[in-house]
């Protein structure tokens, strides 16, 4: 392993000092790679380079972007992240090294040289980083990469786009996932507005009112055999609420998540604070003015209003939370998952996540503020990214956030204050961008309610969309994504037909839908009561490394890529239910239980399961349908006559419940490119669901006795 010597390395970007390098060494985990990791001079931006064994390199660079804010060198290459995604394996895979930046800060903090430009964290860092991987890649595989790939999701969806539109040259293509954005002229500087600000709000306001019995119960009747009906039972505010969420386009079928609020929460969290700097008008006027709730009808919040102080009782690490008994309550869930996401298994694992407080009586407290009154951090002010009794996790911005609750000892006081969060649980009504998702609250163009200035997104989030780029985009989204709705996909491929044209759009650009799919893998969504996650949601990675490839086939080769055809009406993506007319890569199927989407049976009675798939043409064969029965998720029946020659299947089996209750049998449906059914990676799945109602025997046949 020869020395990497960075002295002949001219920076591209005068912003940035001279590279350096602070750590060179070889690793086995998640998989063996030379790991080099360093920074510019006089700037806050760190880099990191996976470099896999030479047999590998064929001539490719990856760059993946870290989602949120960014801010972390070293993400998918350790810890539960490296470990989840085997990133650098893919890479290697697929012929490259991997490039991860801090993407120009460290935490929530912006450099301080360059303040709050969004140019910056937007895409020239990972653009500086980008330029010196090829310079260490040609010394450490006698040549540089001839393509280069920049993605990632979220955040990272979010900011890739911006790297292939304004640093042309260091990237080849694209492939952003599960992010949108606001569209401006190419070159713009501007920060972005985004309708996730008042979104999100939006969602909490409808987990409030409802709460988390009513919200299953929502579930239960948006789910396979239920009702369909969101409304039912529900009081005339509380449809209202819920109407508008929808029409700002909330995903249909996953509503079990507005109870369980995980990126959406993290955004009130680090834009908390500057909300309020910038316009404290509305968080004064939502209190005492006509025309907001908090004025008009204090009936609607009063109940859930918390302003006490407390006494810390301890602080709280990612481990303490993962690890401790006394956590290990599924009221904890969420807390558990964030919390070891943010650790990531490194040192922040030991970092003060969360506190426990003392002295605290009732009120609502997801998304209050925690302000620390005395003690070494007095001053700092915290938000609820999550609470369970008398705990509270919480994030911030600035320091805020990199702190948390370091230096807070037991018995430092703290003020516990929601009414900023009640009146954000308002702010769409009061902040009505030109969004189509916000029409709904305009009369003759003509908002309904008194207006503020629309937020815009911290720096940190980079410079608005132009769709105005060199080389490819294939950009994925999700229709079950509770972070970043369906809606909000649709967003870049306007920009790109509005720069680019019918035919630009054409040559560069497709988007790929994928049905059942959360914003993160199913393993970090909580179960609901009759069903865990892996029974309503896939396995995505499999779609993530097939479009990988398709891009570089693409981009090297001229062959174009299966887009997704859709249609977007009323806030809601609708995608055609046949296979053919879809496109795409992922099978379409459809379940029923005795011929229908729900049976009713008594105990010991069979129920005929039958699951109709198909694979869009050009997209590979089906090599898997398996079974689960009752939302355990563990998938004990296989179709073992399926072999991998076949792009459409109808198969059927029998099940019998053993005891009374509501079962969702869901079909998991798997293809290939080249219907291998023992391949490991590139499996494409997707799922179908049916319901079976089992009543206890003595009554089914009181049921049949009456003729009921």
């Amino acid at each position: 392993m020869g020395a990497i010597d960075l002295s002949g390395y001219k920076v591209t970007d005068a912003f940035f000092g001279a590279p350096f390098i602070e750590v060179d060494e070889e690793r086995e985990r998640p998989s063996p790679h030379r790991f080099v990791q360093g920074g510019f001079a006089d700037t806050d931006t760190e880099f990191a380079f996976y470099l896999p064994p030479a047999e590998y390199y064929t001539g490719r660079m990856f760059q993946p972007l870290e989602g949120g804010n960014g801010g972390h060198a070293v993400t998918f290459g350790g810890g539960i992240l490296g470990e989840m995604f085997q990133r650098i394996a893919m890479s290697a895979r697929l012929g490259g090294y991997m490039v991860e930046s801090n993407q120009g800060h460290k935490g929530d903090d912006y450099d301080p040289k360059a303040g709050e430009d969004p140019t910056l964290y937007g895409h020239r860092a990972s653009a500086e980083s980008a330029r010196l991987s090829k310079y260490v890649a040609a010394q450490v595989y006698g040549s540089a990469p001839h393509h280069s790939y920049v993605w990632g999701g979220s955040g990272g969806g979010r900011r890739s786009p911006l790297c292939l539109e304004n640093a042309p040259g260091v990237w080849d293509g694209c492939m952003p996932s599960t992010s949108g954005g606001e569209i401006a002229e190419p070159g713009n500087t501007e920060r972005v507005k985004a309708g996730s600000i008042m979104s999100f709000g939006q969602m909490f306001n409808v987990q409030r009112l409802l709460g988390r019995d009513r919200i299953i119960a929502l579930a239960d009747r948006m789910a396979p055999g239920g009702s369909g009906d969101p409304f039912e039972g529900l009081g005339t505010h509380e449809r209202e609420e819920l109407a508008s969420l929808y029409r700002q386009g909330f995903p249909r079928g996953n509503e079990f998540m507005i109870s369980e609020p995980m990126g959406q929460m993290w955004l009130w969290t680090s834009l908390a604070d500057e909300l309020h700097r910038e316009d404290p008008d509305y968080f004064a006027n939502f209190w005492t003015k006509p025309g907001y709730v908090g004025h008009d009808s204090p009936e609607l919040v009063e109940a859930d209003l918390i302003h006490q102080t407390g006494r810390v009782v301890r602080t709280l690490s990612a481990r303490d939370l993962n690890e401790s008994a006394d956590f290990a309550g599924p009221e904890f869930q969420t807390m558990r998952i964030l919390a070891a996401i943010v650790g990531a298994g490194g040192e922040a694992y030991e970092f003060p996540y969360a506190v426990e407080i003392e002295g605290l009586k009732g009120g609502y407290r997801v998304g209050t503020g925690v302000q620390i009154l005395t003690g070494q951090a007095a001053g700092r002010s915290l938000y609820a990214t999550g609470a369970a009794g008398d705990v509270f996790a919480c994030d911030g911005q600035g320091d805020a956030n990199v702190l948390r609750f370091t230096g807070v000892e037991p018995g430092d006081e703290v003020l516990v204050d929601n009414r900023r969060f009640l009146a954000y649980c308002y702010f769409a009504r009061h902040h009505v961008t030109d969004d189509p998702a916000f029409a709904h609250l305009l009369v003759d163009g003509r908002p309904i309610y008194p207006q503020h200035p629309v937020p815009r997104m911290s720096s940190l989030m980079g410079v608005c969309y132009s769709g105005q780029y060199e080389g490819k985009v294939l950009w994925l989204h999700h229709t079950h994504d509770s972070s970043v709705w369906p809606a909000w996909g649709t967003l870049y491929d306007r920009a790109v037909r509005q720069a680019q044209g019918e035919a630009g759009a054409r040559r560069n650009f497709r988007i790929r839908w994928t049905e059942y799919a959360e914003h993160g893998p199913y393993g970090m969504v909580p179960p609901e009561p009759n069903r865990v996650a892996a029974t309503r949601l896939i396995d995505f990675r499999g779609i993530t490394e097939q479009s990988m490839i398709d891009l570089i086939d693409w981009v090297e080769h001229g062959i174009e890529p299966n887009g997704t055809h859709h249609t977007f009406v009323d806030g809601r993506v609708h995608l055609p239910a046949s296979a053919a007319e879809r496109g795409g890569i992922q099978p379409v199927a459809s379940a029923a239980a005795n011929g229908g989407t729900r049976a009713d049976v008594g105990v010991g009675e069979p129920v005929t399961l039958t699951v109709t798939a198909a694979v869009p043409p050009g997209a590979g064969r089906i090599i898997s349908i398996e079974w689960d029965f009752d939302g355990t998720g563990t998938y004990p029946f296989r179709h073992a006559e399926i072999d991998g020659t076949a792009a459409e299947l109808t198969v059927s089996t029998t099940h019998v419940y053993d005891r009374p209750g509501t079962y969702f049998a869901t079909a998991r449906v798997t293809s290939h490119r080249t219907g291998d059914v023992h391949a490991e990676l590139c499996r494409i799945e997707t799922i179908a669901q049916a319901r079976t109602v089992v009543a206890a025997a003595a009554a089914a046949d009181a049921d049949a006795g009456t003729g009921a």
